[in-house]
């Protein structure tokens, strides 16, 4: 009966194998090859970001993770000893991580592509990489606020890398591996269904790294010499909107003394005053943390007269001319309001009000416009809504509205300590009057390209036309006066016609309380040149400079990076300034628009 009973439990056995093995063996050998195969993203290269000539600003890498499934590692101290070279670890680490009897255990997150093939050559058991990619940034982060940056698990974060991440990230790859259940693929088998990865897309700015290396240095400088909390300079091309420069720094908390630091190659600048500024970790100055340019407000000062003296040259209230009787200071609604400097009451014409930045002056300017127009013309000039670029983070603005109005905003809007506004929206308005009257949208991103080398350049910047050309052609003659006579003298450059305009102005509590920060003020200086045929406008802000004034702090690193400018792009000089002839009007801007566009 024993007999009996075993020979059936035999048959029974015999039976099962035949089923496992014979007849339903295609499915368990599916099912067995399901639980070692796994599906693995292959992560794509974002795509790179550079300047107008192709400079790299910032790009993807490919690089490998190093990865040991220790249970297969019987030589740790020897495989240590080996690898300890190209994984740039010391042997006794590296013998102590593959002894942790874990599994998985990361070595390196980023090797060269080129260190983790020889680690591969070497076959060691239990020695595997996986493919990824890490952002760099070239020449120590020039305009990295305006780039932006990329968080850990490899999307934009912030700047451009934030706002185009949908086509820089490009299409991550898939391919199926056979791995050990701790997650360790298996030493000698294939990758299967592969799925190649896709570049992402790049973009090509509108920025011309050269120019932004020379404004960086320029700013930095007097932000160290005038004790500045930080600053904005912004370049731009008057007839396109292209951003050429595009510069936030802050200074350091340690305010530590200026360092040497190698300049680019070919973008040293000639008007850098001494030696280079070391911009980031060890230096007096750093890149800030926003591109503020865009995304912080502030109360602008004298430069929002250009809102003023446009709408009353426009609706005929004033002429370049006219005469006003102006003492130094006026009461309105028991608020005292002053000029900045002490003087007696005297006759003068709205350009000297314009050029030796009268508040008072344009306050009986103002009254004349009225309310009406002059709320009107802010909107006009771009104030109160987004400049075009949709940065991340950017503001349309803080303005005072009609239901607001108060007597006094007869004083504080025209000499812009009631609106908040950037420093681009200022340049943007004083472009304009640079343009011919003609406003033009900021531009950043002059072309996409694409992974297989396809560039496609972006749409051309909406023009609007704001200001006619008879009066911007008066506008235009009013700003010379102010570099030629008034409070912008120190923004002249030798050889070439500048216009603009200066601006201090006190800086409000950030908290909620009324009233201002005793002994805080901004200083901008915003101008363009050659004035009589503009190709280029450039605005200039420091925060809490000493000396406190945008003719004093502002204005002489206006004239240093416009110099630069001018001569980077071969503009002819003006006519009897700079002994050469005077190319005409379409010459000037066609050689420009060459270069910069």
């Amino acid at each position: 009966m024993a007999r009996v009973v075993l020979v059936l439990a035999l048959v029974a056995v015999a039976a099962r194998l035949v089923d496992v093995q014979v007849l339903h063996a295609g499915r368990y050998e599916a099912e067995a090859a399901q639980e070692t195969a796994q599906p693995v993203v292959v992560p794509a290269l974002r795509g790179a970001i550079t300047d107008r000539n192709g400079a790299v600003l910032e790009m993807s890498i490919p690089t490998k993770m190093i990865l040991a499934d220790d249970f297969q590692v019987d030589h740790p101290v020897e495989e240590g000893r080996a690898l300890a070279p190209l994984l740039h670890l010391r042997a006794s680490t590296l013998a102590r991580l593959l002894s942790e009897r874990s599994g998985y255990v990361p070595l390196v997150r980023h090797l060269s592509v080129g260190r983790a093939e020889k680690v591969s050559s070497m076959a060691f058991p239990g020695i595997t990489t996986v493919d990824t990619s890490v952002n760099v940034t070239t020449d120590g982060g020039v305009a990295s606020p305006v780039v932006g940056g990329v968080n850990a698990s490899g999307n934009g974060d912030a700047g451009l890398e934030a706002q185009y991440n949908r086509i820089l990230a490009g299409q991550a790859g898939r391919e199926t591996i056979l791995e050990s259940p701790l997650g360790v693929q298996l030493p000698g088998t294939p990758v299967t269904q592969k799925m190649p990865a896709v570049a992402g897309t790049g973009l090509e700015l509108t920025i011309d790294e050269p120019l932004q290396y020379a404004a960086e240095q320029d700013l930095a400088q007097e932000i160290v010499a005038s004790h500045a909390q930080g600053g904005d300079a912004v370049v731009m091309n008057t007839a396109t909107g292209q951003i050429l420069a595009m510069v936030n720094l802050v200074s350091t908390p340690t305010k530590t003394a200026p360092t040497k630091a190698a300049p680019p190659a070919s973008t040293a600048s000639p008007s850098a005053n001494g030696a280079p500024i070391r911009i980031g970790p060890g230096g007096p100055v750093a890149e800030a943390p926003t591109n503020a340019a865009v995304t912080q407000l502030y109360e602008p000062g004298s430069v929002f007269k250009i809102v003023t003296f446009s709408s009353a040259l426009s609706t005929g209230v004033i002429t370049p001319r006219s005469t006003f009787l102006v003492p130094d200071q006026r009461t309105i609604d028991g608020y005292l309001f002053h000029d900045a400097t002490p003087h007696p009451t005297q006759q003068m014409t709205a350009t000297q009000i314009l050029a030796q930045s009268s508040n008072i002056g344009t306050s009986y300017i103002a009254q004349r416009l009225g309310e009406a127009r002059l709320l009107q013309q802010v909107k006009r000039l771009g104030f109160g809504k987004t400049t075009g670029l949709h940065f991340p983070g950017a503001s349309p603005g803080l303005l005072v509205t009609a239901p607001q109005w108060e007597p006094t905003d007869y004083v504080s809007l025209p000499i812009g300590q009631v609106d908040a506004v950037s420093t681009l929206q200022v340049l943007d308005a004083f472009n304009a009057v640079a343009n011919g009257g003609v406003f033009v949208s900021p531009k950043l991103v002059r072309a996409t390209v694409a992974s297989d080398g396809t560039v496609r350049p972006t749409p051309p910047s909406h023009m609007e036309r704001v200001i006619s050309r008879a009066v911007d052609k008066e506008l235009v003659a009013m700003f010379e006066q102010v570099v030629d006579s008034g409070t912008g003298v120190a923004a002249a450059v030798p050889g070439y016609l500048v216009g603009g305009k200066t601006g201090t102005s006190q800086i409000p509590y950030d908290n909620g309380r009324a009233g201002y920060i005793t002994g805080a003020f901004d200083a901008t200086f915003v101008g363009f040149a050659p004035a009589n045929h503009p190709v280029l406008s450039a605005i200039v802000m420091l925060d809490r400079p000493v000396p406190i004034y945008g003719g004093a702090a502002a204005a002489p690193v206006f004239s240093k990076i416009m110099a630069y400018a001018l001569h980077r792009y071969d503009v002819p000089t003006s006519p009897g300034l700079g002994g050469k002839p005077q190319a005409t009007a379409p010459t000037t801007l066609t050689a420009l628009v060459r270069k910069a566009t």
